[in-house]
């Protein structure tokens, strides 16, 4: 009898999400999709109270789309941008 492989276990997911690190208003930055991210680089501001945090990716890859809007209100952790990684 064939032993079962659990495909699962090998699955590569090329994608990944950059979130909001606090709460407040997103601010993007003038990025086309297909714009090449790298690790650090700013991807919007969260304008809370008094503070603008920037949004950095800790990823490098493609920009698949954002996934906030301007002016839109952010809780911390929710999803900014959306990349493809290399």
């Amino acid at each position: 009898m064939e032993a079962l492989i659990d495909v699962g276990e090998g699955l590569l997911v090329p994608e990944r999400m950059i979130v909001a690190p606090s709460v407040g208003v997103f601010r993007p930055v003038d990025l086309d999709e297909g714009a090449h991210v790298t690790p650090g680089q700013t991807v919007g501001m969260v304008d809370g109270p008094g503070t603008s945090t920037p949004v950095a990716s800790p990823f490098a890859g493609r920009l698949v789309g954002m996934l906030a809007h301007p002016g839109e209100r952010l809780r911390e952790g929710q999803p900014i941008a959306w990349l493809r990684v290399h």
